[in-house]
Parts: structure tokens; C-alpha cells; sequence
């Protein structure tokens, strides 16, 4: 927000004049530990409240000690960072600190779970006396005052005195202004979070604790609870959305509004999503649609057909998902809305891609790429890029996905999307790894996973654990590898991803087999393929039946080797992947040698030749020419 005028100034402090007297009263009377509370809900009105204090103690036997702790929004135990910061303190004056910036860490909205900073407060109460002897100043917004007499009452019940700087008129009004024109920014930003904090402000305003809010205010009001919401799930920050969503709801009860009624549905149910609590996800997008079909509003009844399909898709429910987006799009070109499009393409394409139907997954991510092109929407083209790097990835085209994934990392770094960045680090490490180009991949993978903590998405790092694992595992790393594997694991447990824990299982199986431990192999194994069934995912099951086999192989189990060998290679060829067929028939070859059939062990061995050749694998070719060499060799 810009700088307060002089005028700002002046009005602030003949607005407040009684309670600035009565504060100063208090600073001049209060002797060792004193408690008082300044309700202050403007961040410039503090710094005026600050300098007039100062003005007005210059010439006394009083020093003011400003502590501001707004950068320490993890700060859990206030007496230590007081004592630590008065040792650095030498006056001879009476001493008293005015504290500011602790609602970063208490959090100053009233929504959110009890605050680690109030448990310490109200635990160590007693300990102030001794330790921090001098009068205390609480600068704070309307809701962190509130929350510490709720969360730490036998401390709150010390104070002395509480003072309520009222805002400005002029001021609320020009944060009304502000705060609900400016349009929500949709990337992750200081700017963002700058957004939030002008929001909460004016919703202080609003509804300040205690107080109804005014009929007049009702609607405004619930917007906000939107808007700072919706702002939350641009930060990846989806709890905090979802108390803001739940608030405006409640809001809405006595004054309702349908159209913002919906609108709030449906980022609840962005927030579910974003949360993996797919059941509530889906309740929510269900009573958004419905809402938007009775308001007979064709748009928003688009968008409820798409959310329903975005969440068959986390599913893995591919053919839902695909019949949804048809929906979507049927309305959105029955109502001629080229841009809305886009989405629904990119979306089917993933839709194909899941499904292995890589070209026609191609088609749909250019079909939206070009209307973003058409748009000139450089921001979404990123994604669309992306996406575009992992149909060629697939199709073992490395160097066309490197291209597309260093566009998709130019548009995001263009538009300062730092953790849309990181999926594409991620990726980037993936073809490097395929490449056989180690140490790329580890610092593309931990580009990503500093990414990923910076905006602290535990879930998306346990892919990037999971990949670092598989890189520790071909480096040879074994104990590194399994302990990437476990971290990835425990991630995924803890947002109770069944699914993905099937291909951690599955690696943590390739390291047990390595390291020639084949029992606990064959339960991983077991465990990964229980899950991928589970999940209808008969592509990945090939995979986990060719190690199984290998396991059985090197126990010498070679009937049952056989059969999981077949078992994947007939996936193989349902899903049309000619490329892995050339593992398995390698393992065949390397079975029928174990079992004294040379000649039928030179066949396969050549047919995983020619297919590792064809898809230009040097190095794996490498390895069955050599164990064809071995053959001819040995005279057999």
C-alpha cells in the first residue's frame, strides 16, 4: 500500500488522541513486569504510533525498545528471543519494550489451528518475572489480540491495560478500494502474500472480534474471506483456504448471495483437491454444479463438468474423467468460449496420456496450445509445454522433451512462477536419468525438491525423493537410494497415496534384489503389485512381474520365473510397448540359457537386440550383445 500523508498522520492521532494519552499514562506508571495491549490494525498506523511514542519519551527517564519480530513467522519461544535480544540492550533508563510483528506467528485472522508461539506463552507465564522484568508493549492487529486470550488466557489475564487505536475513515475506505479491486494474482508471489495481509486487514475492519458485522457489510465481507481463500490456494497453502471458504459460507447464512454461494463451493472444493481429500472434493464440486445449474449459468456449469473431471483424473477413473471434459467442452463451444477451450484440450490430453494413447494426447495438447497462442496467454502455454515434453519422454524422444521442458521452465521463470518450476526441474531430471547423465539428474531433481520445500509441498517432494532414489540406486548407492525411497514412502503414506506407493514398493524391491536380498524383493514386489491391481493399472503391472521374475530366476525358481516373464510381456504388447518388450526378452534369453537351451536363448536374445537398437538404446544393447558374445563363446 503507499505511504500515509501527513494529513494520514494528523488524522490517525487526533482520531486516537484519548488513547494515546492513556498509553502514555501507563508507560510513565508501569514498573517491572507490566502488561498492556495495543490494538493497532494497520501496518502504517503502526509505524506512526511508533514514531510518536518515541517523539514523546525522547527527553524523559523512559527508553523505548522496539522489538519487531515480523520476519520470524516460525518464532515458537518469545521469553529466549527476549532475553537474547536485551542482552544487546544497555541503558540506564527504565526500559520498556514495545513488542511488534508477533502476529506473523501468532496469526492475526482467527482462522487456523492454536498457534505453538501461545501454548509457550501460557506455559511459561511465571518465568517472566524473573527473566524479563520490565513493562511490555503488544502491538497488535484486532484478531492476534484475540487469539492470544483465547489460546493463552492465564497470560492475557496479566494485562494491565488494552488501548484500541481505531483506523482512520479515510483509510478503510481507500483499503476497500484496494483490497477488493486489485484481481487476485494467480502465481505464488511476495506480492501474493502482500495481497493476503491487505485483505485481512480490511476484513479486521470488517469484523472485528465481538462485534457483528454490519448488514451493509455482509456481502463485502464474505467476498474477502473468497478472495484471501482463493489467494491461499495460489500459495499452495490449501488448509488455510479452506478455513477462509468455510468462514464466508457461514457469513452467507443470514444474507444469502447464490452467486457467490457457488463461487465458494467451488474453491472449497479447489481446496479438498489441492488436499487429496477426494470424496469431500467431489460432495463439494457436486453442490457447486447443482448451484450453477440452478442459477442457469452455462459458464459456470462448464467449469463444474471440468473440477469433476480433474478429480476422476487424480482418480485414475480415465473414462469418467474424459466424459466429464467432454461436457465441459460440448457447453463451452455451444457458447462459442474459444478460450475456456484450451483447458479442456490439455486436460483430455492428459486423459490420453494415462491411457497410453500418446498421439492422441499430442493432438489435444496442440489443439491447446494454439488457442492459448490465439489469446496470447504466454503464462498457460507453459503447462501445455510441458505436458508436450512428457508425450515425447514416453516415446523415448529425449531431446524434443528437453526442448519442450526448457520452454515450459522459460515461460514460468518469465511470469516469476517459481514453484510451477519445479515439476519441470523434475522432469528435466527424469530425461537426463533416461539419458544416463547422472549428476544432471540429481541437481535437477534437487532444484526441484528445494522448490517444492520452499512452498512447503511435502507431497509433491516424495516424487522427487522417490527419483533421487532411483539415481542413488543406478550410481550404486544403495543405502542412499533405499533411504530416498523410504523418505518418498513415508510421504506418501502420510497423504495416504496408495497408489503411488506402489512404484516406491517396487523400487524398494530393485534395491533389495541388488544388494541380493531376495525375499524381501519378492514381499516389495508383492506389495507394489497388490496396489497397482488395486488400482486397475495394468500397464505398471508388466514392470513389477519382470522383476519378479528376475527374483525367482536368481532363486532358481525357474518355472515360476517363466511365468511372470510372460506375464509381463503379454501387458507389454496389450499396451503396444515395444520398447520394454526388449527387457523381457532378454530376461528370457538369459532364462533359456540358465535352463541349457542355447539356440532358444540366442533367438530371444536377439530379438531384445534389434528393439533396443531400433529405439537407439545404445547402452542396453550393449549389454545383450555382450551376453550374445558370451553365448557364441562358450561354444554352446
Amino acid at each position: 500500500m503507499p505511504e500515509l500523508s501527513t494529513i494520514d498522520r494528523r488524522s490517525f492521532l487526533e482520531q486516537n488522541q484519548q488513547e494515546f494519552a492513556e498509553l502514555l499514562t501507563f508507560i510513565d506508571f508501569a514498573e517491572g513486569l507490566t502488561i498492556g495491549f495495543v490494538e493497532v490494525n494497520q501496518e502504517q498506523e503502526k509505524g506512526i504510533l511508533v514514531e510518536a511514542l518515541r517523539e514523546h519519551l525522547a527527553d524523559t527517564a523512559i527508553r523505548l525498545e522496539v522489538l519487531n519480530f515480523s520476519q520470524e513467522r516460525d518464532l515458537r519461544f518469545l521469553r529466549d528471543a527476549l532475553i537474547q535480544r536485551l542482552t544487546r540492550t544497555e541503558t540506564g533508563k527504565k526500559l520498556v519494550l514495545l513488542i511488534q510483528g508477533l502476529e506473523v506467528a501468532i496469526g492475526m485472522d482467527g482462522v487456523g489451528a492454536y498457534p505453538p508461539l501461545l501454548q509457550d506463552l501460557n506455559f511459561v507465564r511465571d518465568a517472566y518475572r524473573q527473566s524479563v522484568p520490565h513493562p511490555l508493549l503488544f502491538v497488535l492487529p484486532d484478531y492476534a489480540i484475540t487469539r492470544i486470550s483465547q489460546y493463552a488466557p492465564d497470560f492475557y489475564a496479566w494485562q494491565s491495560g488494552t488501548f484500541r487505536f481505531k483506523t482512520s475513515t479515510q483509510n478503510i475506505e481507500q483499503l476497500r478500494v484496494e483490497a477488493v479491486e486489485q484481481p487476485l494474482r494467480r502465481i505464488a508471489s511476495s506480492e501474493n502474500q502482500a495481497q493476503i495481509q491487505q485483505l485481512q486487514t480490511l476484513l479486521m475492519e470488517l469484523r472485528p472480534s465481538g462485534k457483528a458485522i454490519a448488514t451493509q457489510d455482509v456481502h463485502l465481507c464474505s467476498e474477502v474471506y473468497y478472495k484471501i481463500g482463493s489467494a491461499y490456494l495460489t500459495q499452495q497453502q490449501p488448509e488455510k483456504a479452506k478455513d477462509y471458504f468455510l468462514e464466508g459460507l457461514k457469513v452467507m447464512d443470514k444474507h444469502p448471495d447464490p452467486v457467490l454461494i457457488q463461487s465458494l463451493h467451488r474453491r472449497l472444493g479447489n481446496a479438498y483437491k489441492q488436499m487429496r481429500q477426494f470424496e469431500k472434493a467431489v460432495a463439494t464440486y457436486e453442490t457447486a454444479l447443482k448451484l450453477a445449474q440452478a442459477l442457469n449459468q452455462s459458464e459456470r456449469i462448464s467449469i463444474g463438468f471440468a473440477d469433476l473431471g480433474d478429480i476422476a483424473l487424480e482418480q485414475r477413473q480415465f473414462e469418467q474423467a474424459r466424459a466429464f471434459y467432454h461436457q465441459s467442452l460440448a457447453i463451452n463451444e455451444s457458447l462459442g468460449d474459444r478460450y475456456s477451450q484450451a483447458s479442456t484440450y490439455h486436460q483430455l490430453g492428459i486423459v490420453a496420456q494415462e491411457l497410453r494413447e500418446f498421439e492422441e494426447a499430442r493432438r489435444h495438447y496442440q489443439q491447446a496450445l494454439q488457442l492459448y497462442a490465439e489469446f496470447n496467454d504466454r503464462y498457460r502455454q507453459a503447462s501445455t509445454y510441458h505436458q508436450l515434453g512428457i508425450v515425447a519422454q514416453e516415446l523415448r524422444e529425449f531431446e524434443e522433451a528437453r526442448r519442450h521442458y526448457q520452454q515450459a521452465l522459460q515461460l514460468y521463470a518469465e511470469f516469476n512462477d517459481r514453484y510451477e518450476q519445479a515439476g519441470t526441474y523434475h522432469q528435466l531430471g527424469i530425461v537426463a536419468e533416461e539419458l544416463r547423465e547422472f549428476e544432471e539428474a540429481r541437481r535437477h531433481y534437487q532444484q526441484a525438491l528445494q522448490l517444492y520445500a520452499e512452498f512447503n509441498d511435502r507431497y509433491e517432494q516424495a516424487g522427487t525423493y522417490h527419483n533421487l532414489g532411483s539415481v542413488a540406486q543406478e550410481l550404486r548407492e544403495f543405502e542412499e537410494a533405499r533411504r530416498h525411497y523410504q523418505q518418498a514412502l513415508q510421504l506418501k503414506i502420510e497423504f495416504n497415496d496408495r497408489y503411488e506407493q506402489a512404484g516406491t514398493y517396487h523400487n524398494l524391491g530393485s534395491v533389495a534384489q541388488e544388494l541380493r536380498e531376495f525375499e524381501e524383493a519378492r514381499r516389495h514386489y508383492q506389495q507394489a503389485l497388490q496396489l497397482k491391481i488395486e488400482f486397475n493399472d495394468r500397464y505398471s503391472q508388466a514392470s513389477t512381474y519382470h522383476q519378479l521374475g528376475i527374483v525367482a530366476q536368481e532363486l532358481r525358481e525357474f518355472e515360476e520365473a517363466r511365468r511372470h516373464y510372460q506375464q509381463a510381456l503379454q501387458l507389454y504388447v496389450e499396451f503396444n510397448d515395444r520398447y520394454s518388450q526388449a527387457s523381457t526378452f532378454n530376461q528370457l534369453g538369459l532364462l533359456t540359457e540358465a535352463e541349457g537351451d542355447p539356440a532358444d536363448a540366442r533367438t530371444w536374445l536377439q530379438q531384445a537386440l534389434e528393439l533396443f537398437v531400433e529405439f537407439g538404446d545404445e547402452y542396453r544393447a550393449a549389454i545383450v550383445q555382450r551376453n550374445l558374445d558370451r553365448l557364441e563363446g562358450s561354444g554352446e
